[in-house]
């Protein structure tokens, strides 16, 4: 193994020479369970104390795989290494790599590794296979990989570690012959197609589709997929045939045809949903909208449609993913970056491998597509997600790099697409806007995971005049404030007069409202508003009225010793917060005036000049136009409502009250609030006028508590509403919809009797953290690993897993954690699921993410009975949806939530275990033919072992 010069920029474009491969002559460390294993340059494996390998690794850069997060096992700051991540991402850019040595295996191709030590000499041998693949495939321009020896250069100037060793796999350095210029590389922005303009559709058809059609088109999809992935699933045929009456065509203007379908686990609801929805959008020339709420899940739609369209060159056609444009990568943003590098070499590693991923990604999108997770781990959200458009500066066709742009190249890819896949937050705002980024709404709607409406309409249609959000809106109006640099720094935020300067041109009136508006926005609270407030030297009226604000939530509010965040009402008004309030609202009113004539002045183009107008400059200023009403005109109503609301009742429909939101008992945001009562009702409002079909469906949907015996057994039409629908009916805003509804419930196909065990431990002291890790440790050993931990609090998980962590590393269990790793919850689940042994702690998002087949999640063990919160929203809503029942509605929703993650296939086997005592009237909760066993944990831990064979 020897180590390789970078050779010095001359002629370009010559041709490499081939050159023997090269691997680093340096030691391996990798970070097992209850010990570091470190294998030297002479091929010694040693077993090292965690303090002699953060010392040796801070000596000798070793090969490792995820560098971050070894630093954290070992307890230091990271250090320089050889990571087999970044290798990866160089060489197969936007390609799915779990970040563990056992990830890196699995998709390389080698046998899992027996034990740490075979992981660990397995290292060297993905580098060279990864420096071979990409030896192997060259750099000419046809058919080989013409941009990595630029890219690779450029990071290795910078000082990164694989960098000679790349340059010598592609055929450069010692003995072979110049690079091509370094700019080949990072201007990747030049070399992605144009998207290209086409005509509109025009307004969907109105042809149905019968259940007998949806039954066709089902078996027709499953007729061409193999033994393996078409699981027999009995009730699947029968759920496609009762969801085609959402793509039926409505008999009423504002009354969408409404189907809500609760399918339990194992149904096989994606396909069965997939069918009609594909089949309508063939027959009338549209696209169906399939929703979700997790990012999980929209990945999952995503691989399901495989089978419906397996030429890939027809799914990307047909089938487009899209999200809100903070999702994916501003090519502006990135050139920008790149142009800073002289300045900031040290950016340069993260920016290669960001240019790397941008020349080969699918779409784009960096949160939940092909975008790896833990690149944010790798280089921090500053050089990777700072990149996205997140403040909504985007400058439309004023951008050099409009026509290449990902965020248009999905719009105008879901005008003629089959299928959108999208999420509960995008579709809720777009509806409430009236339109996306294009002015149009679907007709036809698929909500899976429709459990969740209810907090993503919550989400979409509250108001939040705080800290946080007012300085944005003062970013978003007055840009970059004091010259602050940096990556993701000034460069980048981009305000209105830089925006819409060129657009205006010599429009004295435009430009007049422009300047009023702008210095208006100075009211807002700015850069360093949180210590200022804190320390009573508040700027201007909006800091002034958060100051009063902090001060009425600290007098009133409860349990200021713990590390969470603090509310308290909004009436009665403290001395000085109504002048505050008063004060402001004029300040807002001051500053709406010229954004209301701007955004008039704008629109008044689109006429007067009709004859004159390009096409991109219209778009334009309708885009101007329409940012102006939602990321200002909006909010900013919102905020003067709730300020003169304090001296008056706050409207009966919404809630409003004063909040610190802290973490880990740091201040995060301080403000007012103001959500809806019941946020079903803009839900319906929005949905329920546009669509002409919605098709809502969950595995829990429907409410047990009402069933009758065996009452969830069979699939029903009924457009009346069972006991069992009401909560569902509530929470859907059903009633606030003129829709002709029908609903079906099927029930899993799963043995549970035969398949789960379901033990409810009741001799644990509540609130001893330990006797709580001691029975998550002994329950966690009993499986042998295969187990996910469950938190209603964050400082519990937290307390748990530094008890829980040296035990698990004795017994050699990987212990990973959400709130802790400091790894994203869709990377956690991927190493949880790589890793059969493993065991994952997490919270809510954990829970809702997790599909984990097979032997990998084999127990589920939660550490509190999930009541709700009992905050002052839920205890406005609790005394409108019924009180004790509703708190017990969503009690059972989530405990429905939790077990319904551990059968995900017939052949599975696990144990869920809740270590509280749970009421019997929410026994219901699980599935009718499992019953719930009340042990002490000694039983708990006896019964997981003789269930699971251990």
């Amino acid at each position: 193994m020897g180590s390789p010069s970078v050779p010095s920029q001359a002629k370009a474009d010559s041709a490499p020479a081939p050159a023997p491969l090269r691997l680093p002559a340096a030691p391996v460390l990798l970070g097992a369970p209850g010990r570091v294993v470190w294998i030297d340059r002479d091929g010694e494996v040693l077993s090292l104390s965690v303090a002699e390998a953060a010392l040796r690794a801070r000596s000798e850069p070793p090969i490792v795989c995820h560098g971050p997060g070894l630093a954290r096992r070992l307890g230091c700051d990271p250090f320089p290494a050889f990571d087999l991540l970044e290798l990866y991402a160089f060489v197969r850019p936007a390609s799915f790599c779990p970040p563990s040595p056992y990830g890196l295996a699995a998709v390389l191709g080698f046998p899992k590794p027996s034990e740490p030590e075979a992981a660990a000499a397995l290292l060297p041998q993905a580098a060279a296979t990864l420096l071979q693949e990409l030896a192997a495939r060259g750099t000419s321009s046809s058919g080989g990989d013409r941009d990595a020896a630029g890219i690779a250069w450029t990071m290795a100037q910078a000082g990164w570690p694989w960098g000679p060793f790349v340059i010598a796999a592609l055929g450069y350095g010692e003995g072979g012959s110049t690079l091509p210029r370094r700019s080949l590389g990072l201007r990747v922005w030049e070399r992605l197609p144009d998207w290209e303009e086409r005509a509109p559709r025009g307004a969907p058809g109105s042809r149905p589709v019968l259940p007998e059609e949806s039954r066709a088109r089902l078996a027709e999809v499953l007729g061409q997929m193999t033994a393996a992935e078409a699981e027999p699933r009995p009730q699947q045929a029968d759920y496609a045939a009762a969801v085609s009456a959402a793509f039926a065509p409505r008999a009423t203007e504002d009354a969408p045809e409404v189907v809500l379908a609760e399918a339990g686990t194992g149904t096989g609801k994606t396909l069965g949903y997939l069918a009609p929805a594909s089949l309508w959008a063939e027959r009338n020339d549209a696209a169906a909208w399939i929703s979700t709420y997790t990012r999980n899940l929209q990945g999952q739609v995503d691989e399901e449609l495989a089978a419906l369209y397996p030429e890939p060159r027809e799914k990307a056609a047909k089938v487009v993913i899209r999200k809100g444009r903070e999702n994916y990568l501003c090519l502006l943003n990135l050139a920008e970056a790149v142009g800073q590098l002289p300045a900031r070499p040290q950016d340069a590693v993260a920016l290669g491998l960001m240019a790397r991923w941008a020349l080969r990604t699918r779409n784009g999108d960096m949160v939940g597509g092909d975008f790896p997770g833990w690149f944010v781990d790798l280089f921090g959200p500053a050089r990777t997600l700072g990149l996205a458009d997140r403040r909504g500066e985007c400058i439309y066709s004023a951008c050099q790099h409009y026509k290449k742009c990902f965020i248009e190249r999905s719009v105008r890819s879901a005008r003629q697409a089959d299928i959108v896949i999208a999420n509960h937050a995008l579709v809720m705002i777009q509806a409430a806007m009236g339109g996306g980024d294009d002015g149009q709404l679907p007709s036809r709607y698929v909500f899976d995971e429709g459990h969740h409406l209810f907090e993503a309409a919550d989400s979409a249609f509250a108001a939040h005049l705080s800290g946080l959000e007012a300085r944005e809106l003062r970013r978003w109006l007055l840009g970059a404030e004091g010259g602050r640099r940096g990556a993701g720094g000034a460069s980048r935020m981009r305000g209105l007069r830089r925006r819409l300067e060129d657009l205006l041109g010599a429009d004295e009136a435009a430009l007049n409202a422009l300047e009023r508006a702008l210095g208006a926005a100075k009211v807002l609270a700015g850069e360093g508003w949180r210590q200022r407030v804190e320390e009573q030297r508040a700027q201007g009226t909006c800091e002034a009225f958060l100051a009063v604000a902090a001060q009425q939530v600290l007098a009133r509010a409860g349990g200021q010793d713990q590390p969470y965040s603090l509310e308290a009402p909004a009436q009665p008004p403290l001395e000085g917060l109504l002048t505050a309030a008063e004060t402001l609202a004029a300040d807002l009113g001051d500053l709406v005036a010229p954004l209301k004539e701007l955004r008039r002045l704008l629109l008044a183009r689109l006429d007067d000049e009709a004859e004159t107008l390009d096409s991109d400059s219209r778009r334009r200023i309708e885009a101007a136009a329409r940012g102006l009403e939602s990321r200002a005109l909006l909010p900013l109503a919102a905020w003067r409502d709730m300020l003169r609301a304090l001296a008056e009742d706050t409207p009966p429909e919404f809630c409003d009250w004063l909040a610190i939101e802290r973490i880990d008992g740091r201040t995060l945001d301080i403000g007012l609030y103001r959500h809806w009562i019941d946020p079903s009702r803009p839900l319906a409002e929005s949905l329920g006028r546009s669509a002409h079909g919605l098709l809502i469906t969950s595995a829990t949907l429907a409410d047990q508590s009402f069933a009758e015996p065996s009452s969830n057994k069979a699939a029903t039409g009924s457009a009346e509403e069972p006991p069992v629908w009401r909560a569902a009916d509530a929470r859907l805003g059903i009633a606030h919809m003129a829709a002709r509804v029908s609903r079906v419930s099927l029930p899993s196909p799963f043995d549970y009797a035969r398949q789960t065990r379901v033990f409810i431990v009741h001799d644990l002291k509540r609130g001893d953290l330990g006797q709580l890790a001691a029975a998550y440790r002994a329950l966690f050993l009993a499986a042998g690993g295969g187990a996910l931990g469950l938190f209603t609090a964050i400082a519990r998980l937290r307390a748990v897993q530094k008890r829980l962590a040296p035990a698990l590393a004795e017994a050699g269990l990987p212990l990973y954690s959400q709130h802790v790793d400091g790894l994203d919850t869709g990377t956690l689940v991927d190493i949880f699921r790589a890793e059969e042994d493993s065991c994952l702690l997490g919270t809510d998002a954990v829970r809702d993410g997790v599909d984990v087949p097979g032997r990998s999640l084999r127990l589920i063990a939660f550490d509190r009975v999930p009541w709700p919160r009992p905050d002052i929203i839920h205890k406005a809503r609790r005394a409108v949806f019924g009180g004790r029942a509703y708190d017990e509605q969503l009690t059972r929703l989530k405990l429905r939530q939790a077990f319904g993650r551990l059968i995900r296939r017939a052949d599975d086997r696990g144990v869920f275990v809740l270590l509280d005592p749970l009421p019997s009237r929410l026994l219901n909760a699980f599935p009718e033919t499992v019953t719930a066993e009340r042990v002490g944990l000694a039983d708990a831990v006896a019964g997981v072992k003789d269930f699971l064979g251990r």
